[in-house]
């Protein structure tokens, strides 16, 4: 059974930093490509950025240059550095393993992390 657990949310005024984490289970980490996804209310989720099993990343254009996707495959764990917060990063952030180039996640979602940015 797969199980993605999100965690480091919080509430960060405008400039802030955060750092997410994504424990995975029930999975081979290393050879997944993962993904961070988020959502607010009344929207779809979207993808926020990805990391291929070689460590080839990408990032939405909102974020390019302020976030930072990196993986731990010894911990089975992905994370997600966030810089710069603004306030319409404001969502729910989950993670999920992914569909190489396509970006679409594969499993159930876990119950995210929610981030809130102060302006």
């Amino acid at each position: 059974q797969v199980q993605l657990v999100e965690s480091g949310g919080g509430l960060v005024q405008a400039g802030g930093s955060l750092r997410l984490s994504c424990a995975a289970s029930g999975i081979i980490f290393s050879i997944k490509t993962m993904a961070w996804y988020r959502q607010v209310p009344g929207k779809r989720r979207v993808l926020v950025a990805g990391i291929t099993s070689g460590g080839g990343t990408n990032y939405a254009d909102s974020v390019k240059g302020r976030f930072t996707i990196s993986r731990d495959n010894a911990k089975n764990t992905v994370y997600l550095q966030m810089n710069s917060l603004k306030p319409d990063d404001t969502a729910v952030y989950y993670c999920n393993a992914a569909s190489p180039g396509s970006w679409f996640p594969f499993h159930s979602w876990g119950q995210g992390t929610q981030v809130t940015v102060s302006s």
